[in-house]
């Protein structure tokens, strides 16, 4: 529950209940501010821990490692073990440019580099040096 909302509750259970004190003791009773307070907050507390259950769970907040599996497009003139960027699409529809890697293996081969324009597939995260292993992307015919 926001905090606006809890405190919003607390201020209207204890205007409530001091309204209803001041009228039954006969009003103008200061002692009765601090029962209004109490009331407040354990009616807040009581309806709460219902309302907790219909609000639904926040989403978990984005990472890096969504990214790993989706294709991307490199952007650099070329990809190797220490260089390039990739413009990648998360599942949102937003885009980011990120920072991506070739093992010298994947790059090894005719036509196998990664050259500006070209497809690949992101197919894992290094968190120490904060970039993706990418590979080229597989043809859709085989």
């Amino acid at each position: 529950m926001p905090i606006t909302v809890a405190v919003s509750l607390v201020v209207v259970l204890a205007w409530f209940t001091a309204l209803v004190g001041g009228v039954w003791a006969g009003g103008g009773r200061w002692f009765l501010l601090p029962v209004a307070l109490l009331v407040g907050w354990a009616g807040t507390r009581l309806l709460a821990v219902p309302l907790r259950r219909l609000t639904p769970e926040p989403p978990p907040p984005p990472s890096r490692w969504d990214f790993v599996g989706l294709g991307c497009v490199i952007r650099t003139g070329r990809v190797g073990p220490d260089f390039g960027q990739a413009e990648v699409r998360a599942a949102d529809g937003s885009s980011a440019v990120v920072q991506v890697r070739q093992s010298l293996d994947d790059a090894a081969g005719p036509g196998a580099g990664l050259r500006a324009g070209t497809s690949a597939l992101i197919y894992d995260y290094d968190a120490d040096g904060e970039f993706f292993w990418v590979m080229p992307a597989p043809s859709a015919t085989g």
